[in-house]
C-alpha cells in the first residue's frame, strides 16, 4: 500500500531557482558605495560610509557568483531555462554589471585590481549584449507585453564603460560603448513608453523597475562628463570646473525629471508586495545622486547641493530597508522559489 509520504513529491532545492537577479543587489550596494565617495569627496566628510558599503558589495558579489556557478554545475537546465525567459534574460547583464561597477568603486583605491575587474566586466558586457540583441532579433514567443524597463540593464552596461575606462586610458573604446548605450537607450524608451501608453499595466511585481528608467540618462551624465573632459576620476578626483554644455544638461535634467515623476508615485510603489524586483529602485537612484553632486561641483549652485543631500540620504535608506527586507524574505524561504 502507497503511503502519502510516498507519494509527496520531494520539494526541490532552492539552488535550483537561485535567480540571476540576485546580482541586481550588488548593482544597488556598489551604487550607493561609488554615492558615498563621492559625498566624501565633495563635502569633505571623513566617516567612510563608502568603504564599508564597498566591503558588503563584494561580499555578496562573491556569494552570488558562487551560487551561480554552484547553479551552473547542478543545474544546466535550470540556467537554460531562465535565459530563455523574456524577464530573467535581461537580468544576466547584471553580472557584467556588477564587474564594472567594482571596478570603478575600486578605481582611486586599488586602480590595478579596478582595471582588472574592468577589462573583465567590459567584454563579458559585450557578448551579453550581441547574445541579448541577437535574441531581440531572432526570437519567435516575444509579444508586446514583455517588455519592461528591465530591457534597459544591457543597454545601461555599455554606458557604464566610460566611467573608469577614460581614467584607465581606453578612450576609444569607451567612446563604442557610450555611442552603443545611447543609441539603444533612445530606442528601447520609444518602446517602453507605447506599450506603457497603449497596452495592460506591468504586473505588480515588475513595477519597480520603473525607476530603471532613472539611469541611462544619469549614467550617460556621468559617462559623458568623463568622455567630454568635463571632470576627470583618477586617483586625484581632478575637476576641471569647466561646466557642463547643453547636452551634458540635457542628460542630466531628464533624469532628474524621471526621479521627480516616479517620486510622485511614491504610494503606489509602497503599496507593492515585496519582490527582489524591489532592489531596482537602489542604482538608479545611486545614479542620479552622483549625477546631482557632479552638478554641484561643476556649477556650485547651492540648489544642487541640497538635491544630491536629499537623494544620498534617500538612497542610503532605501538600501538599508532592501537589506533588511531581503534578509527577512530568505528567512521565511520566500527567496529561491519556483515563482521567482
Amino acid at each position: 500500500m502507497t503511503t502519502p509520504a510516498a507519494t509527496t513529491a520531494a520539494p526541490e532545492p532552492r539552488l535550483k531557482h537561485f535567480p540571476v537577479a540576485f546580482f541586481a543587489i550588488v548593482m544597488g550596494l556598489t551604487g550607493v558605495s561609488i554615492a558615498w565617495h563621492k559625498a566624501q569627496s565633495t563635502f569633505g566628510i571623513t566617516i567612510d560610509m563608502a568603504g564599508g558599503l564597498l566591503w558588503v558589495a563584494i561580499g555578496v558579489f562573491a556569494l552570488a557568483v558562487a551560487l551561480y556557478l554552484t547553479k551552473l554545475a547542478r543545474f544546466p537546465q535550470a540556467v537554460i531555462k531562465e535565459i530563455g525567459n523574456p524577464v530573467q534574460l535581461n537580468f544576466f547583464p547584471t553580472i557584467s554589471i556588477s564587474l564594472l561597477l567594482l571596478g570603478i568603486a575600486l578605481l582611486t583605491t586599488a586602480p590595478a585590481v579596478a582595471e582588472v575587474l574592468w577589462m573583465l566586466g567590459t567584454a563579458l558586457h559585450l557578448l551579453l549584449t550581441i547574445y541579448v540583441m541577437s535574441v531581440w532579433m531572432h526570437h519567435d514567443h516575444f509579444e508586446i507585453h514583455h517588455i519592461n524597463p528591465a530591457w534597459f540593464i544591457p543597454i545601461v552596461g555599455n554606458v557604464l564603460v566610460p566611467i573608469a575606462g577614460v581614467p584607465l586610458g581606453y578612450g576609444e573604446l569607451s567612446w563604442f560603448f557610450f555611442s552603443i548605450g545611447l543609441l539603444f537607450w533612445l530606442v528601447m524608451l520609444t518602446i517602453i513608453i507605447y506599450r506603457m501608453l497603449f497596452h495592460h499595466p506591468l504586473p505588480e511585481r515588475l513595477m519597480p523597475t520603473f525607476f530603471i528608467l532613472i539611469a541611462p540618462p544619469a549614467v550617460g551624465f556621468i559617462a559623458y562628463a568623463r568622455l567630454s573632459g568635463l571632470m576627470a576620476m583618477g586617483p586625484t578626483m581632478v575637476t576641471d570646473m569647466a561646466g557642463p554644455d547643453a547636452f551634458a544638461r540635457i542628460l542630466y535634467y531628464s533624469g532628474l525629471f524621471l526621479t521627480l515623476l516616479l517620486a510622485t508615485q511614491i504610494g503606489r510603489f509602497l503599496r507593492i508586495q515585496f519582490y527582489l524586483s524591489w532592489w531596482a529602485y537602489s542604482f538608479p537612484l545611486a545614479a542620479i545622486t552622483i549625477a546631482t553632486l557632479m552638478m554641484y561641483e561643476l556649477t556650485g549652485l547651492r540648489a544642487f547641493a541640497i538635491i544630491g543631500w536629499i537623494l544620498l540620504a534617500a538612497v542610503t535608506l532605501v538600501v538599508l530597508f532592501l537589506l533588511f527586507r531581503t534578509a527577512q524574505a530568505i528567512g521565511a524561504k520566500q527567496i529561491c522559489m519556483p515563482h521567482v
